[in-house]
């Protein structure tokens, strides 16, 4: 198994990139990694960590000479930089069978545009969805949003799809009869938009998902629920409103704590507390984003990712390709009579 990383993605490129890589490797044994970017720079970075031939012998690099920046419009920067490591990257995906799956940390809008056009949807998907990981109020349990920000407008059938491809995905990582809910402002069925009362009775005919109705959105962490299913738009403020108010929190209780003498007493008596709490909610310790609905599996780090989060992205990567969720989803679509 081989997972294409690209190096000059994302915030801290080109050397946390290749740290999380080896951490990976040093973690598991049965696969290998192609390191996509400038083949000179790559090649002098890793002649200066000195590895040993373990390391060495399962590490390949594909040359890219140019880079996607955030700040370039996607579907141009696809179409204009076709040496970008994003594109050579997907390219190498879509041609080479050895290659099982692509980690990037970059544009998260290039990564989309370019698993969308260079590598392919699986058949019957009409748009493939971003699936991120999250913590929940139960320890040990995580909740996946889907959509969470490849989709801005979305029909009802996008959303059921949706709901059918977490549900395969969840249940890969061992979670049984996923319940599946739909993100809306109440959780009656009246309530809602036009989109969420036309999608709501569809996902109750679905008999390949558990669908537990609607969900607020103050909920989600709740741990009740292990699918949250929204339109891109909706789903990616709730992620990042989430995102925001635990920074925040965090923020606050720093500027509680060091505020004051018997603030320092407190916190240094909670610190292991507080960093369990850190740890369970950090992104860093999830990987990244799954791109539900492409041929192979795709994983999008979070832009700020350093080597532990590089790190769990490509091991999710590898969880991902072995479980064969892109062909199970493949099949599913066949089978099902609602899609």
């Amino acid at each position: 198994m081989k997972i294409l990383v690209d190096v000059f993605g994302g915030d801290n490129a080109p050397d946390e990139i290749i740290e999380g890589a080896l951490l990976a490797l040093k973690e598991r044994k049965d696969f290998s990694v192609e390191l996509v970017g400038d083949s000179e720079i790559i090649s002098e970075k890793l002649k200066n960590l000195n590895l040993d031939q373990n390391f060495t012998d399962r590490i390949t690099i594909l040359h890219a000479k140019d880079v996607i920046s955030c700040e370039e419009e996607p579907t141009l920067a696809i179409r204009r930089k076709p040496e970008s490591s994003i594109c050579v990257a997907f390219k190498e995906l879509k041609e080479n069978e050895q290659a099982s799956a692509f980690v990037s940390a970059g544009s998260t809008g290039a990564v989309l545009v370019g698993a969308t056009l260079k590598l392919g949807r699986i058949s019957g998907i009409n748009r493939p969805a971003l699936c991120p990981t999250i913590p929940t109020l139960i320890e040990g349990k995580n909740v996946f949003l889907t959509d969470s920000g490849a989709n801005a407008d979305c029909k009802s059938i996008n959303l059921c799809q949706f709901a059918l491809m977490a549900s395969i995905y969840a249940k890969t990582l061992g979670v049984e009869n996923p319940k599946v809910a739909l993100l809306s402002n109440g959780t009656e069925d009246e309530k809602g938009n036009l989109l969420i009362h036309e999608t709501l009775p569809l996902l109750k005919e679905m008999k390949e998902i558990n669908f537990v109705g609607n969900v607020e959105g103050r909920d989600i962490l709740s741990g009740e629920y292990d699918i949250v299913i929204s339109d891109g738009f909706s789903g990616n403020i709730a992620l990042k409103s989430m995102e925001g108010a635990i920074n925040t929190i965090f923020t606050a209780l720093r500027q509680g704590i060091y505020g004051s003498f018997k603030g320092k007493i407190g916190g240094a008596l909670l610190k292991g507390t507080f960093q369990k709490l850190k740890d369970r909610l950090d992104y860093n310790n999830k990987g990244g984003a799954i791109f539900l609905g492409v041929k192979k599996p795709v994983v999008k780090a979070h832009g700020s990712s350093k080597r532990v989060a590089i790190k769990n992205a490509i091991l999710q990567a590898v969880l991902f390709s072995e479980s064969k969720v892109c062909e199970k989803i493949e099949n599913s679509l066949i089978n099902s009579e609602q899609l």
